[in-house]
């Protein structure tokens, strides 16, 4: 199974290092990154959810949940947790699902018999509060995510969603925005702040007028 941008994030009830989750009620009203890793105990995984925990207080700023996922043990889980946290200094106060039988993994299409075994590849779906899955990304084992990125594009979703607008090439927080094409220019001024036009279908924006 595919899963699609705009499709309903399946919902599934799995143990994980912090408890058993039922994945839309633990979501509740909350944007989540839902993440994948390959294995315990192996060293791309250690920095990259080491990372994730350090960046605790950006997804908190931006009402996201962080959950991981292996086909490990919740008891494995246990015993590589103190290792993520000594080489990042930091808490990982996520869960970490246990995915044994390889369910969830499954309905995400999170197994790829490509990538040469039957664990995890590195997944990742931006899942907004309404359950769907508005951004998915899938690296191979060997190749570690930037995380920085993924908080970028949760920047950008949220802020597409609040206003009429898209993010151009590499945009960040604060930078200009795109003017919807649907719009002539002289309408586009009466609905943004400081339009500036490039082309007839490219013009740039701060924000929609207060």
């Amino acid at each position: 199974m595919s899963l699609h941008l705009g499709d309903t994030a399946p919902d599934f009830t799995a143990e994980t290092s912090e408890g058993q989750v039922s994945f839309h009620d633990w979501a509740g009203d909350s944007w989540v990154v839902f993440f994948s890793h390959p294995a315990d105990f192996t060293p791309v995984c250690t920095t990259e959810l080491g990372r994730v925990a350090q960046l605790q207080d950006e997804w908190d700023a931006r009402g996201v949940k962080v959950i991981a996922l292996s086909v490990d043990s919740t008891e494995q889980h246990a015993g590589w947790k103190p290792d993520i946290e000594k080489y990042s200094n930091t808490t990982v106060a996520y869960p970490i699902i246990a995915d044994e039988d390889k369910k969830v993994a499954l309905a995400y299409d999170m197994i790829h018999e490509g990538e040469g075994d039957s664990s995890s590849v590195r997944s990742v779906f931006i899942i907004d509060p309404a359950k769907k899955v508005r951004l998915s990304l899938t690296y191979p084992k060997s190749v570690g995510r930037n995380f920085d990125e993924i908080l970028r594009s949760v920047d950008a979703l949220q802020t597409t969603d609040k206003a009429a607008v898209s993010t151009p090439v590499d945009w960040r927080k604060g930078d200009k925005l795109i003017v919807p094409p649907t719009l002539s220019t002289d309408d586009a001024k009466q609905k943004y702040d400081d339009v500036e036009e490039f082309y007839p279908y490219l013009r740039t924006t701060s924000g929609p007028k207060a």
